[in-house]
């Protein structure tokens, strides 16, 4: 949703390196209700709703917790965007429904258990194991609100429209002088004056603005004691009771503070994510799943980068990034091997080493021992240099498996490239 303004604002390079860097950065991602329910722990104002799960629990919120409500808001909780344009594989269209509370049932019983395609989950979809019960707000202006870190300030950044309720890179093609900015100083933190300059750019028409301004410095105290990397509130509305009430939210926290924020990592919905993400990272390595036909296994971010760089050049695409790092074990060799042997879209696999603090033998090793394990049915490139090269390219040898083997990085995405034909 936000992503492609946020990219424009910061500058941030499109390249297909900067891309793979940027989705390096592990970044937990948590489903709409459990926003809602920390925003509340912080004193924000967030709609009335409740989590369910199956259509019992659909019943008995509408009883307990709607029993005035004539209607209700079914929204389907998968971590993407675009769900109210979704659509599902049943047939089912769209994500998000305002329906008669009497309906509530019928509606998430299409959605629950379904999987749910949006411009953001890919083709393949997320399949949706919870529906968000919310109220029916009467809402009278939608504007939009985000904190990110922003590298230019050096600190996070506050980005406001005084419009919203869609997309933020439609707005800031239309309105661009709508949007404001306002840096907060990390070590100050966010001062009154601050927050009423982000209050004035929402120009807010009926909720008070003393309110307002303590609503908005709520939220920067959440942003920053939880370590978010995002915050974004879309829409941000006011409702006819003149309440500044955060109606749609998502918010994304920082990997490094999982140690210290155990119960919002706690939260961490893995269904949600990439299966091989989730293996990679129990083994404590960085893996991406891309779309190409070449797996890559490297020691190294930048090697890593620039291996897939030179795989496109030769005209190959990579199917992954793989960072084994710099103090790989040989069973850590073992499961980067199941994780990209398990991807049906690899028909090659290129294993770039240059060892520094990794030796090649601890590599060479792994890859016979994960041939032991893992029938490998397509061909295995293999560049080793660096510590130990010699032990690891007798080591491979003594294997007697059927291995291509490479000079240097040129030599080896171009074999890999012809092992494809």
């Amino acid at each position: 949703m936000v992503r492609g303004m946020l990219r424009k604002l910061a500058n941030q390079s499109l390249s297909v390196a900067g891309k793979w860097q940027q989705q390096q950065l592990r970044r937990l991602n948590i489903h709409e209700y459990q926003g809602a329910e920390l925003m509340s722990k912080y004193g924000i104002n967030v709609p009335k709703g409740v989590a369910v799960a199956s259509l019992d629990e659909v019943k008995k919120a509408i009883q307990d917790v709607f029993p005035n409500q004539s209607e209700v808001v079914v929204k389907s909780q998968v971590l993407a965007g675009g769900r109210g344009l979704g659509t599902f594989k049943n047939g089912f269209q769209g994500g998000v429904h305002i329906v008669k509370a009497d309906q509530a049932e019928d509606i998430a019983s299409k959605m629950l258990g379904q999987i749910l395609v949006t411009k953001q989950t890919g083709a393949q979809g997320k399949v949706v194991s919870k529906v968000y019960l919310c109220e029916k707000m009467s809402l009278v202006n939608e504007m939009y609100f985000s904190i990110i870190l922003d590298r230019a300030t050096a600190g996070p950044l506050i980005i406001a429209c005084r419009k919203g309720g869609t997309s933020i890179e439609d707005l800031a093609e239309k309105f661009p002088d709508m949007i404001i900015k306002v840096p907060i100083d990390v070590f100050k933190g966010i001062s009154d004056a601050d927050a009423a300059k982000v209050v004035d750019g929402l120009a807010p028409k009926v909720a008070d603005r003393n309110d307002s301004i303590e609503q908005v410095k709520k939220l920067y105290k959440l942003f920053c004691e939880t370590d978010c990397t995002m915050l974004e509130i879309n829409p941000l509305a006011e409702t006819s009771d003149n309440k500044l009430v955060a109606a749609d939210a998502k918010l994304n926290f920082d990997d490094n503070a999982a140690y210290r924020q155990k119960e919002i990592f706690s939260l961490r919905d893995s269904s949600q994510e990439d299966p091989r993400e989730v293996a990679a990272a129990k083994a404590d390595l960085n893996y991406i799943g891309l779309d190409g036909e070449i797996g890559c296994m490297v020691n190294g971010a930048g090697l890593a980068m620039a291996t897939m760089d030179i795989i496109k050049l030769h005209g190959g695409t990579p199917a992954n990034f793989l960072d084994v790092g710099g103090n790989a074990t040989e069973g850590q060799v073992v499961e980067a091997f199941k994780i990209l042997t398990a991807d049906e879209k690899v028909k090659a696999i290129l294993v770039n080493i240059f060892g520094g603090i990794m030796k090649c033998d601890v590599i060479a090793s792994g890859i016979v021992n994960a041939a032991k394990q893992v029938q490998l049915k397509v061909p295995v490139i293999v560049r080793l240099e660096g510590t130990n090269v010699e032990q690891g390219k007798r080591i491979l040898k003594e294997s007697g498996m059927k291995l291509i083997t490479a000079e240097d990085l040129d030599d080896a995405a171009e074999k890999a490239v012809k092992a494809l034909a």
